[in-house]
Protein backbone atom coordinates (compact mmCIF):
# COMPACT_ATOMS: atom_id res chain seq x y z
CA UNK A 1 0.00 0.00 0.00
CA UNK A 2 1.04 3.50 -0.68
CA UNK A 3 0.07 5.27 2.47
CA UNK A 4 -1.64 2.66 4.73
CA UNK A 5 0.73 2.17 7.81
CA UNK A 6 -0.52 -0.33 10.68
CA UNK A 7 -1.79 2.24 12.57
CA UNK A 8 -1.76 6.07 11.51
CA UNK A 9 -3.62 9.41 12.93
CA UNK A 10 -4.34 12.57 11.15
CA UNK A 11 -6.23 15.54 12.31
CA UNK A 12 -8.44 18.52 11.20
CA UNK A 13 -9.15 21.94 12.67
CA UNK A 14 -12.25 24.39 12.72
CA UNK A 15 -12.72 27.59 10.65
CA UNK A 16 -11.99 29.27 13.97
CA UNK A 17 -8.22 27.85 14.68
CA UNK A 18 -5.91 30.66 13.91
CA UNK A 19 -4.21 29.37 10.96
CA UNK A 20 -7.61 28.63 9.29
CA UNK A 21 -8.28 32.36 10.30
CA UNK A 22 -5.36 33.65 8.23
CA UNK A 23 -5.69 30.66 4.87
CA UNK A 24 -9.75 32.16 4.83
CA UNK A 25 -8.78 35.65 5.00
CA UNK A 26 -5.88 35.10 2.09
CA UNK A 27 -8.12 33.26 -0.28
CA UNK A 28 -11.07 36.05 0.55
CA UNK A 29 -9.04 38.19 -1.08
CA UNK A 30 -7.90 36.27 -3.86
CA UNK A 31 -11.62 35.52 -4.61
CA UNK A 32 -12.83 39.10 -4.32
CA UNK A 33 -9.58 39.71 -7.49
CA UNK A 34 -10.62 36.81 -9.34
CA UNK A 35 -14.34 38.14 -8.77
CA UNK A 36 -13.50 41.47 -10.52
CA UNK A 37 -10.29 40.51 -12.62
CA UNK A 38 -10.20 36.41 -13.79
CA UNK A 39 -6.71 37.13 -14.76
CA UNK A 40 -5.43 38.61 -11.37
CA UNK A 41 -2.28 37.25 -10.14
CA UNK A 42 -2.43 37.04 -6.06
CA UNK A 43 0.16 36.03 -3.15
CA UNK A 44 -1.72 37.07 0.08
CA UNK A 45 -0.40 35.93 3.15
CA UNK A 46 -2.15 36.79 6.79
CA UNK A 47 -0.51 36.71 10.09
CA UNK A 48 -2.78 37.42 13.36
CA UNK A 49 -2.63 37.14 17.14
CA UNK A 50 -3.83 38.88 20.43
CA UNK A 51 -5.52 41.61 18.86
CA UNK A 52 -3.45 42.51 15.63
CA UNK A 53 -4.01 41.48 11.84
CA UNK A 54 -1.74 41.63 9.55
CA UNK A 55 -2.51 41.30 5.65
CA UNK A 56 0.54 41.39 2.75
CA UNK A 57 1.45 39.91 -0.12
CA UNK A 58 1.88 40.54 -4.09
CA UNK A 59 -1.29 41.24 -6.36
CA UNK A 60 -1.28 42.04 -10.39
CA UNK A 61 -4.88 43.09 -10.65
CA UNK A 62 -7.45 45.51 -12.09
CA UNK A 63 -9.48 44.69 -9.58
CA UNK A 64 -10.27 47.21 -6.62
CA UNK A 65 -10.63 45.75 -3.22
CA UNK A 66 -10.92 46.94 0.58
CA UNK A 67 -8.32 44.61 2.17
CA UNK A 68 -8.94 45.31 5.48
CA UNK A 69 -12.95 45.21 4.75
CA UNK A 70 -12.65 41.63 3.31
CA UNK A 71 -9.82 40.46 6.58
CA UNK A 72 -12.73 41.68 8.68
CA UNK A 73 -15.95 40.42 7.07
CA UNK A 74 -13.89 36.89 6.84
CA UNK A 75 -13.27 37.11 10.55
CA UNK A 76 -16.56 38.12 11.98
CA UNK A 77 -18.28 35.52 9.87
CA UNK A 78 -16.26 32.84 11.01
CA UNK A 79 -18.01 33.88 14.39
CA UNK A 80 -15.38 36.54 16.35
CA UNK A 81 -16.74 39.45 17.47
CA UNK A 82 -13.73 40.93 19.17
CA UNK A 83 -11.95 44.23 17.42
CA UNK A 84 -8.44 43.63 15.99
CA UNK A 85 -6.12 46.29 14.87
CA UNK A 86 -5.30 45.79 10.71
CA UNK A 87 -2.70 46.18 8.85
CA UNK A 88 -2.26 45.78 5.34
CA UNK A 89 0.79 46.40 3.07
CA UNK A 90 0.15 44.58 -0.94
CA UNK A 91 2.24 45.60 -3.44
CA UNK A 92 2.59 44.66 -7.50
CA UNK A 93 4.06 41.56 -8.32
CA UNK A 94 7.81 40.99 -8.72
CA UNK A 95 7.90 41.46 -12.75
CA UNK A 96 11.54 39.39 -12.32
CA UNK A 97 8.31 36.55 -11.93
CA UNK A 98 5.87 37.81 -13.99
CA UNK A 99 7.96 37.31 -17.20
CA UNK A 100 8.06 34.13 -16.76
CA UNK A 101 4.86 33.87 -16.42
CA UNK A 102 3.53 35.74 -18.79
CA UNK A 103 4.68 33.43 -21.30
CA UNK A 104 2.76 30.29 -19.84
CA UNK A 105 5.78 29.48 -17.45
CA UNK A 106 5.31 28.02 -13.80
CA UNK A 107 5.03 30.58 -11.34
CA UNK A 108 8.14 28.75 -9.26
CA UNK A 109 9.56 25.70 -8.83
CA UNK A 110 8.75 22.89 -6.58
CA UNK A 111 7.11 19.13 -6.23
CA UNK A 112 3.28 18.72 -5.94
CA UNK A 113 1.55 15.21 -5.50
CA UNK A 114 -1.92 14.15 -5.80
CA UNK A 115 -3.74 10.97 -4.21
CA UNK A 116 -6.39 9.30 -4.35
CA UNK A 117 -7.85 5.96 -3.15
CA UNK A 118 -10.79 3.97 -3.49
CA UNK A 119 -11.28 3.49 0.28
CA UNK A 120 -13.88 5.77 0.43
CA UNK A 121 -16.70 7.58 -1.19
CA UNK A 122 -14.91 10.88 -1.30
CA UNK A 123 -11.50 9.02 -2.64
CA UNK A 124 -9.83 9.53 0.26
CA UNK A 125 -8.40 7.57 3.55
CA UNK A 126 -11.08 6.72 5.86
CA UNK A 127 -9.31 8.53 8.87
CA UNK A 128 -8.95 12.02 6.65
CA UNK A 129 -12.97 11.90 5.67
CA UNK A 130 -13.68 11.15 9.53
CA UNK A 131 -11.77 13.78 11.20
CA UNK A 132 -12.67 16.41 9.18
CA UNK A 133 -16.73 15.83 9.74
CA UNK A 134 -15.77 15.75 13.17
CA UNK A 135 -14.37 19.64 12.57
CA UNK A 136 -16.50 20.91 10.46
CA UNK A 137 -19.74 19.03 12.64
CA UNK A 138 -18.22 21.45 15.42
CA UNK A 139 -18.99 24.67 13.39
CA UNK A 140 -22.45 23.60 12.29
CA UNK A 141 -23.59 22.60 15.83
CA UNK A 142 -22.16 25.72 16.54
CA UNK A 143 -23.63 28.40 13.95
CA UNK A 144 -26.98 26.11 14.03
CA UNK A 145 -26.78 26.93 17.75
CA UNK A 146 -27.57 23.72 18.59
CA UNK A 147 -24.66 23.82 21.25
CA UNK A 148 -24.28 26.99 22.41
CA UNK A 149 -21.42 26.92 24.37
CA UNK A 150 -19.21 26.27 21.25
CA UNK A 151 -16.66 29.07 20.33
CA UNK A 152 -14.96 28.91 16.93
CA UNK A 153 -11.97 27.24 17.66
CA UNK A 154 -11.44 23.33 17.61
CA UNK A 155 -9.54 21.11 16.89
CA UNK A 156 -9.86 17.22 15.94
CA UNK A 157 -7.88 13.84 15.89
CA UNK A 158 -8.40 10.31 14.66
CA UNK A 159 -6.32 7.12 15.09
CA UNK A 160 -6.79 4.32 12.91
CA UNK A 161 -5.89 0.60 13.51
CA UNK A 162 -5.17 -0.70 9.93
CA UNK A 163 -4.34 -4.20 11.70
CA UNK A 164 -8.20 -4.51 12.77
CA UNK A 165 -9.77 -3.45 9.83
CA UNK A 166 -9.31 0.46 9.77
CA UNK A 167 -10.65 0.27 13.23
CA UNK A 168 -11.33 3.52 14.98
CA UNK A 169 -8.56 3.66 18.00
CA UNK A 170 -9.17 7.48 19.67
CA UNK A 171 -10.80 10.07 18.77
CA UNK A 172 -10.08 12.95 20.05
CA UNK A 173 -11.85 16.39 19.89
CA UNK A 174 -10.76 20.14 21.33
CA UNK A 175 -13.42 22.87 21.40
CA UNK A 176 -13.02 26.46 22.35
CA UNK A 177 -16.31 27.25 25.07
CA UNK A 178 -17.93 29.48 27.14
CA UNK A 179 -16.07 29.60 30.45
CA UNK A 180 -18.78 28.72 32.75
CA UNK A 181 -19.69 25.30 31.07
CA UNK A 182 -18.81 22.19 33.36
CA UNK A 183 -15.66 19.53 31.40
CA UNK A 184 -18.57 16.92 32.30
CA UNK A 185 -21.27 18.69 29.58
CA UNK A 186 -18.87 19.07 27.31
CA UNK A 187 -17.89 15.41 27.31
CA UNK A 188 -21.25 14.42 27.61
CA UNK A 189 -23.38 16.71 24.79
CA UNK A 190 -20.35 16.12 22.49
CA UNK A 191 -20.22 12.13 22.20
CA UNK A 192 -24.11 12.72 21.82
CA UNK A 193 -24.55 15.12 19.32
CA UNK A 194 -21.26 15.22 17.33
CA UNK A 195 -18.97 11.95 17.75
CA UNK A 196 -21.48 9.28 17.77
CA UNK A 197 -23.63 10.53 14.62
CA UNK A 198 -20.41 10.82 12.78
CA UNK A 199 -18.55 7.84 14.21
CA UNK A 200 -21.34 5.41 14.90
CA UNK A 201 -20.14 2.27 17.86
CA UNK A 202 -17.46 4.10 19.79
CA UNK A 203 -18.00 0.97 22.89
CA UNK A 204 -14.01 0.22 21.92
CA UNK A 205 -13.00 3.55 20.72
CA UNK A 206 -10.77 5.79 23.12
CA UNK A 207 -12.36 9.30 23.60
CA UNK A 208 -10.64 12.08 24.59
CA UNK A 209 -12.45 15.81 24.61
CA UNK A 210 -10.51 18.75 25.78
CA UNK A 211 -7.45 16.91 27.82
CA UNK A 212 -6.53 20.06 29.47
CA UNK A 213 -9.41 20.32 30.98
CA UNK A 214 -10.71 23.90 29.36
CA UNK A 215 -10.24 25.52 26.28
CA UNK A 216 -12.23 28.42 26.90
CA UNK A 217 -9.46 31.52 25.11
CA UNK A 218 -9.06 30.79 21.57
CA UNK A 219 -8.71 32.10 18.31
CA UNK A 220 -6.14 35.10 17.68
CA UNK A 221 -6.74 35.95 21.69
CA UNK A 222 -5.19 32.58 23.04
CA UNK A 223 -2.64 32.10 19.51
CA UNK A 224 -1.13 33.28 16.69
CA UNK A 225 -2.02 32.60 13.07
CA UNK A 226 -0.31 32.30 9.42
CA UNK A 227 -1.38 31.69 6.06
CA UNK A 228 -0.37 27.82 5.13
CA UNK A 229 0.59 26.37 8.60
CA UNK A 230 -2.01 23.59 8.15
CA UNK A 231 -0.74 22.23 4.93
CA UNK A 232 -0.84 18.72 6.22
CA UNK A 233 -4.90 19.64 7.14
CA UNK A 234 -5.18 20.83 3.79
CA UNK A 235 -4.06 17.80 1.75
CA UNK A 236 -3.64 14.11 3.01
CA UNK A 237 -3.11 14.23 6.54
CA UNK A 238 0.50 13.56 6.75
CA UNK A 239 -0.05 10.47 5.03
CA UNK A 240 0.76 11.48 1.67
CA UNK A 241 4.05 13.81 0.98
CA UNK A 242 3.36 17.50 0.54
CA UNK A 243 5.68 19.20 -2.41
CA UNK A 244 5.80 23.06 -3.09
CA UNK A 245 4.28 25.30 -0.65
CA UNK A 246 0.68 26.26 0.70
CA UNK A 247 -2.07 26.88 -1.61
CA UNK A 248 -3.89 29.54 0.10
CA UNK A 249 -3.57 33.13 -1.01
CA UNK A 250 -2.63 32.09 -4.14
CA UNK A 251 -3.84 32.37 -8.02
CA UNK A 252 -3.69 29.54 -10.49
CA UNK A 253 -0.74 30.74 -11.99
CA UNK A 254 1.17 29.42 -8.81
CA UNK A 255 1.86 25.48 -9.33
CA UNK A 256 2.08 24.76 -5.78
CA UNK A 257 -1.94 25.17 -5.80
CA UNK A 258 -2.78 24.34 -9.45
CA UNK A 259 -0.47 21.80 -10.32
CA UNK A 260 -1.56 19.94 -7.07
CA UNK A 261 -5.19 20.24 -8.41
CA UNK A 262 -4.61 18.59 -11.16
CA UNK A 263 -2.58 15.85 -9.84
CA UNK A 264 -5.56 15.00 -6.95
CA UNK A 265 -8.11 15.32 -10.15
CA UNK A 266 -5.61 12.52 -12.32
CA UNK A 267 -5.51 10.79 -9.09
CA UNK A 268 -8.98 10.34 -8.95
CA UNK A 269 -9.84 9.65 -12.28
CA UNK A 270 -7.17 6.39 -12.50
CA UNK A 271 -8.69 5.24 -9.03
CA UNK A 272 -12.28 5.48 -10.80
CA UNK A 273 -11.42 4.07 -14.13
CA UNK A 274 -10.08 1.06 -12.29
CA UNK A 275 -6.29 1.41 -12.97
CA UNK A 276 -5.40 1.53 -9.30
CA UNK A 277 -6.86 1.08 -6.40
CA UNK A 278 -4.76 4.00 -4.71
CA UNK A 279 -3.37 6.36 -6.97
CA UNK A 280 -0.05 8.59 -6.14
CA UNK A 281 0.43 11.16 -8.84
CA UNK A 282 3.81 13.59 -8.62
CA UNK A 283 4.87 16.54 -10.79
CA UNK A 284 7.67 18.79 -10.91
CA UNK A 285 8.69 22.34 -12.49
CA UNK A 286 11.14 25.08 -12.90
CA UNK A 287 10.19 28.12 -12.77
CA UNK A 288 9.20 30.26 -15.91
CA UNK A 289 9.26 26.83 -18.04
CA UNK A 290 5.78 25.32 -18.87
CA UNK A 291 6.90 21.66 -19.54
CA UNK A 292 7.30 19.76 -16.05
CA UNK A 293 10.37 18.76 -15.60
CA UNK A 294 8.70 15.32 -14.11
CA UNK A 295 5.75 13.43 -14.30
CA UNK A 296 5.07 10.13 -12.05
CA UNK A 297 2.26 7.76 -11.20
CA UNK A 298 2.57 4.95 -8.91
CA UNK A 299 -0.28 2.35 -7.66
CA UNK A 300 -1.11 0.93 -4.68
CA UNK A 301 1.65 -1.84 -5.38
CA UNK A 302 4.24 1.04 -6.00
CA UNK A 303 4.63 0.52 -9.65
CA UNK A 304 4.55 2.79 -11.96
CA UNK A 305 1.46 3.55 -14.40
CA UNK A 306 3.02 6.92 -15.97
CA UNK A 307 1.77 5.35 -19.06
CA UNK A 308 -1.41 6.14 -17.90
CA UNK A 309 -1.04 9.95 -17.76
CA UNK A 310 1.56 10.68 -20.63
CA UNK A 311 0.19 12.11 -23.58
CA UNK A 312 -3.73 11.95 -21.98
CA UNK A 313 -3.02 14.32 -19.37
CA UNK A 314 -1.90 18.06 -20.02
CA UNK A 315 -0.13 19.64 -16.85
CA UNK A 316 1.02 22.95 -18.43
CA UNK A 317 0.05 25.52 -15.97
CA UNK A 318 -2.24 27.29 -18.88
CA UNK A 319 -3.43 23.69 -19.55
CA UNK A 320 -4.31 23.24 -15.80
CA UNK A 321 -5.93 26.41 -15.68
CA UNK A 322 -8.51 26.05 -18.74
CA UNK A 323 -8.87 22.81 -17.89
CA UNK A 324 -10.50 23.00 -14.50
CA UNK A 325 -11.51 26.72 -14.99
CA UNK A 326 -9.74 27.92 -12.10
CA UNK A 327 -10.01 31.32 -12.96
CA UNK A 328 -12.90 31.87 -10.46
CA UNK A 329 -13.43 33.08 -7.11
CA UNK A 330 -14.02 29.48 -5.92
CA UNK A 331 -11.67 29.09 -3.28
CA UNK A 332 -12.49 30.35 -0.26
CA UNK A 333 -14.51 27.56 0.70
CA UNK A 334 -11.46 25.20 0.03
CA UNK A 335 -9.40 27.36 3.35
CA UNK A 336 -11.18 25.10 5.68
CA UNK A 337 -11.73 21.38 6.21
CA UNK A 338 -9.46 20.25 3.62
CA UNK A 339 -9.27 21.38 -0.29
CA UNK A 340 -9.84 17.73 -1.78
CA UNK A 341 -12.76 15.51 -1.14
CA UNK A 342 -15.66 18.26 -1.32
CA UNK A 343 -18.26 18.06 -4.27
CA UNK A 344 -18.62 20.78 -6.71
CA UNK A 345 -14.87 21.67 -6.66
CA UNK A 346 -13.62 21.02 -10.40
CA UNK A 347 -10.62 19.03 -9.33
CA UNK A 348 -12.92 16.34 -7.68
CA UNK A 349 -15.48 16.45 -10.57
CA UNK A 350 -14.24 13.91 -12.55
CA UNK A 351 -15.53 11.82 -15.47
Amino acid sequence: MIYKPKIYTVESVTSGHPDKVCDQISDAILDECLRQDPMSRVAMEAFGGHGLLIVGGEVTTKAEVDFEKVARDVYKEIGYEDNLKVITNVVKQSPDIAQGVDTGGAGDQGIMYGYATDETPEFLPKGIVLVHKLTKGLEDLRKSGEIKWLRPDGKAQVTIDGESGDKISTILVSTQHDANISQKEIRETLIEKLIKPIAGDISEVEILINPTGKFAIGGFEGDTGLTGRKIMVDTYGGLIPHGGGCFSGKDPTKVDRSAAYMARYVAKTLVAEGKAKECLVSVAYAIGRAEPVMTEALNEKGESIRDSIDKRFDFRPKAIIEKLDLRRPIYKKTAAYGHFGKAGLPWEDIG
